[in-house]
């Protein structure tokens, strides 16, 4: 275990990783009006490349945590983030759609693993009581990614090009790079991880139940925060220069979302996942209503981020629970269910767009998404009282509950 001093450091460093890929993730979504413009595209053919992004998570996640099961974990996180900066070094020279959509799939291919495997990471630098606090720390990357990355990216993309946020993305991954090698210490992987055991933990029904919940009742909030910039500016009447403090809204919510899952986690977890699904499907269907009221959908838009949070949160104890045997592959696969939502999400949302039926729709995409997503979460818990399987908080091993 390193030195008291020493964690500090380490955990900063991997925090800069979340911030890193927080960022690229979210930031796409808000750019898309100036990628499609400065590509000659239209507004749901740019999300595409939302969903290009995600698919590479989805096949990165397993993939890599399968074949990487025996090697160092500082050196797997500085590999990572050498692909993750190469990701954004293409984006950055995309001349065309299909250049775009390729570099963004390579770009999420690490994602699962920048996340994942730094929070596992996390709770092996300290003592076991301090598990949570450390993992929290790490993860607190992503939460500031949301309040600060992602705004900032958006206004460097309206004010001086899309391309230019790419470019501080990419270096941001280069100085993660950096930060891991000088500040981490060797992490060797368990001498029992296995591809064949890693893989085994998800033939569980109880897994998967989770992961599919996630894939679908998640992609309503991405159906309609994919496309939240033309949504804000066009529909609501938010000008271009205000938007930046719309995504800090929506990174607050996050935010208190993630403080408030805690104790509600503490007293049922399915509880607390089905109000989060429940209330974005709720809350979504109120913001394609009152849409064109600023003052209306603003504060919605606020309560929605932090039913997400709270149906991430309560979804990734869950599915912990059901795989602590394996918790690499457990936390990968959830980033990646999460960012099938994204791409499922996106790409709904696009095909309703492009249909004609406006900016409001694909929010009430997401009412049916989420309504999907409740109702698999229900087989899951039906499933769950059959084995009586009691509803307890996370396992006494503490996990990571980030956002996607």
């Amino acid at each position: 275990m390193p030195s008291a001093r020493s964690v500090p450091l380490a955990l900063t460093a991997l925090a800069a990783g979340g911030f890193a890929v927080g960022t690229t993730e979210f930031a796409s979504m808000s750019l898309i009006p100036w990628i499609a413009t400065d590509l000659g595209i239209t507004n749901p053919q740019a999300g595409w490349a939302v969903s290009a992004y995600a698919i590479g998570v989805v096949v990165g996640a397993p993939l890599i945590t399968a074949l990487t099961s025996k090697m160092d974990r500082k050196n797997l996180l500085i590999w990572s983030s050498i692909l993750f900066s190469a990701g954004n070094l293409l984006t950055v020279f995309a001349l065309d759609l299909p250049t775009l959509l390729a570099a963004r799939f390579l770009t999420g291919l690490p994602h699962g693993i920048t996340l994942g495997i730094a929070a596992v990471i996390a709770a092996s630098l300290v003592r076991p009581e301090k598990r949570g606090t450390a993992m929290a720390r790490t993860m607190l990357g992503l939460t500031i990614a949301n309040i600060i990355g992602v705004p900032a990216a958006t206004w460097m993309g309206s004010t001086f090009g899309w391309r230019w946020a790419y470019v501080i993305i990419a270096a941001i991954g280069l100085l993660t790079m950096l930060a891991l090698f000088k500040f981490l210490p060797p992490v060797p992987a368990e001498k029992t991880s296995s591809a064949r055991a890693e893989l085994k933990s998800m033939t569980r029904v109880q897994v998967w139940l989770p992961l599919v919940a996630g894939a679908v009742g998640f992609g309503g909030s991405f159906a309609f925060y994919t496309y939240i910039t033309p949504t804000m500016t066009e529909v609501t009447g938010i000008p271009d220069e205000y938007l930046p403090w719309v995504l800090v809204l929506y990174g607050c919510g996050m935010t208190v979302g993630s403080l408030v899952a805690g104790p509600c986690i503490d007293r049922s977890i399915d509880k607390s996942a089905l109000a989060g699904v429940l209330g974005m499907a709720v809350i979504l269907s109120l913001m394609s209503i009152f849409m064109h009221i600023w003052y209306v959908v603003l504060p919605l838009m606020f309560l929605n981020a932090i039913a997400m949070s709270l149906f991430t949160t309560g979804l990734q104890a869950r599915l912990l629970r059901a795989a602590s045997d394996a918790p690499n592959m457990s936390a990968a696969m959830n980033h990646a269910a999460f960012n099938a939502a994204n791409a499922l999400g996106a790409y709904l949302g696009g095909v309703v767009v492009t249909a004609g039926f406006g900016y409001r729709a694909p929010s009430m995409v997401g009412v049916l998404l989420a309504l999907a997503g409740t109702l698999i979460l229900l087989v899951a818990f039906g499933l769950n009282r059959s084995s009586k399987t009691a509803d307890t908080a996370a396992p006494a091993e503490p996990v990571a509950v980030t956002a996607p």
